[in-house]
């Protein structure tokens, strides 16, 4: 009786743990056709034959490299999968626009993903998700009609740097004394709102300060990409009331490559080991900021 019980629990929790993360999945696939049915006039099945060519697959591809490093590392989607677009001749305009909705989707993923490997502090998620979205919001609607986001990149790159020094220094450290995280809210607002105006910054700004106090770094990432997902819709969201949508084909490559990714982001924080993955945040945070006062310089 007992082996039944217990039986009939483990096909319980295997089909809720399928359920979390088949339902998500679903209703990324509807909302994405509908996106695409409402801003295409011209949309058909010939029309999707004709985009399932290889610059698809190339989107695809950025999408799944640029979810990795987001899911493993707690930041750097939009930063990576910017640079990379801008690379093969998508112009900015619509690697930004491209970027910010596909984030939209992958960041779902990424959530339920982290939900399923057991990485989030529920109670860190809570304190970043409201002011994370205002200030999502407000940079999306400044970037739309008031600011060039391009003047202020430059000091957000600086910043980066100084902060990822400091959690290289820390990482080398064999002991890292952990400090409670102070006006967490302000945190959240700072960072949603850079992401929202410099095209990302969610990660590098809340996963890094969070990281360089001492928190570890599974349930940090795990719970900062958690909360990345309401961020990410509503600077979606924002993004396309005041700029409409454009560049379909960037879009869904990314969509489906973060799908793919997502999950194997999530398994991977488990895997690698603090000191290694504290550095290596460090470093790419450090690269990522260099090439941005090159570009801009």
């Amino acid at each position: 009786m007992s082996t039944k019980i217990q039986q009939g629990t483990s096909e319980l929790r295997t089909k809720a743990n399928f359920l979390w993360y088949a339902v998500p999945s679903v209703l990324v696939v509807g909302l994405l056709g509908i996106l695409v049915f409402n801003y295409h006039a011209s949309f058909s099945i010939d029309a999707v034959k004709q985009g399932l060519d290889s610059e698809f697959f190339i989107f695809l591809l950025i999408g799944v490299f640029a979810q990795l490093v987001d899911g493993t590392l707690g930041m750097g989607y939009g930063a990576t999968s910017t640079s990379l677009l801008l690379s093969f001749g998508v112009p900015p305009a619509i690697s930004s626009m491209g970027v910010h909705v596909a984030e939209m989707f992958t960041t779902g993923v990424s959530a339920v993903s982290h939900y399923k490997f057991k990485n989030i502090n529920k109670k860190l998620v809570l304190n970043l998700l409201i002011p994370g979205v205002a200030g999502s919001i407000l940079g999306a609607y400044l970037l739309s009609d008031v600011i060039d986001g391009n003047v202020i990149k430059p000091y957000i790159a600086v910043y980066m740097i100084i902060l990822a020094t400091v959690i290289i220094i820390k990482g080398l450290k064999r002991n890292i004394q952990k400090r409670k995280t102070k006006k967490l809210g302000v945190l959240a607002l700072f960072g949603g709102f850079m992401d929202s105006i410099g095209g990302g910054g969610w990660g590098p700004i809340v996963t890094s300060t969070l990281m360089g106090q001492g928190r570890d770094p599974r349930y940090t990432i795990g719970s900062v990409n958690t909360a990345e997902f309401a961020v990410a819709f509503a600077s979606g969201i924002t993004f396309m009331l005041f700029d409409g949508i454009s560049g379909w084909k960037v879009i869904a490559g990314l969509i489906v490559g973060g799908i793919i990714a997502a999950p194997l982001g999530a398994y991977l924080v488990n895997k690698i080991p603090r000191r290694s993955m504290t550095v290596l945040v460090g470093v790419l945070l450090i690269l990522l900021s260099l090439r941005t006062l090159v570009k801009y310089f």
